[in-house]
């Protein structure tokens, strides 16, 4: 999967399921052009502003860090079009991404799509059943996050399981009908306390989330790329259904807690 170099610099190494401690620029430039078949990124949505919302029924900062705080317009489209063309490098022709987001960052994404020579697939809206509720009662409640994907060339034939998503079992999802086809609305929760019992990430995606695009847009055997990883749910949902992972992730507390969780997986799988 990768060169013996770059083997002995990750920050862990498992069968199909490879971490390194790096910038995520820095690392994707050591890898292969046209080499990575998926890329699933969660990049920072810089909507840190001081406000607030609700966990668990109490008021909370939605602040992550001072990595998710707007750098102005053009300072944070700038870097969401530098890792984008980062990313489009290492993609194989037929390769797609995607990229999720909210209102805070999605649309900057989209156009660094566009401008660099991806072909946009879809837009998907995860619709969260059990969002948070909004505090001010000034907007509409947001529920919802926006998911582009994208192809590196729009000559190349991307993977798409059509079967799977249409006849496959989603009992999570209201929205999804028997033997219909996937619509690009998905009604998925939150990630549950179990996601959670090895520590908990403050921007963790769903783990059915990321089965879904696993299961849709790439096949056994295929290399999967997180550049924002966090607590890599991506790699859990790669691992979990024969795929081979890599992510990236600059916070080594969120490194040791994917860890964890992929030692929880591998014990179920056994069992």
């Amino acid at each position: 999967m990768l060169n013996q170099d770059l083997v002995s610099s990750a920050y862990f190494v498992a069968d199909r399921f490879v971490l390194f401690n790096n910038d995520s620029l820095e690392l994707l430039e050591r890898l292969d052009e046209n080499s990575v078949d998926l890329i699933f990124a969660d990049p920072p949505y810089n909507l840190s502003n001081d406000g607030f919302t609700v966990q668990s029924g109490k008021r909370v900062s939605v602040n992550k860090g001072s990595w998710d705080e707007s750098k102005g317009v053009e300072n944070d489209f700038a870097f969401h079009r530098t890792w984008i063309a980062a990313c489009y490098r290492v993609l194989k022709p037929q390769g797609t991404i995607f990229i999720s987001g909210t209102y805070h960052s999605i649309y900057q994404c989209g156009y660094a799509l566009q401008l660099l020579g991806f072909k946009i697939l879809n837009d998907i809206a995860w619709y969260k059943p059990n969002g948070s509720p909004n505090l001010s009662c000034r907007y509409f409640t947001a529920s919802h996050e926006t998911l582009i994907w994208a192809i590196k060339d729009a000559k190349s034939r991307h993977t798409f399981n059509y079967e799977a998503m249409k006849d496959g079992d989603f009992p999570e999802d209201s929205l999804k009908k028997p033997n219909k086809q996937m619509r690009s609305v998905w009604s998925i929760a939150t990630p549950t306390a179990e996601e959670k019992i090895c520590g908990k990430h403050p921007t963790q995606k769903s783990l059915k989330l990321l089965e879904r695009i696993v299961l849709s847009a790439s096949n056994k055997n295929d290399l999967i790329v997180d550049p924002f990883s966090g607590s890599s749910t991506t790699g859990i949902a790669a691992v979990k259904h024969g795929r081979k992972f890599i992510g990236i992730e600059r916070e080594k507390e969120y490194l040791d807690l994917s860890i964890k969780r992929l030692t929880e997986l591998q014990k179920s799988l056994k069992s």
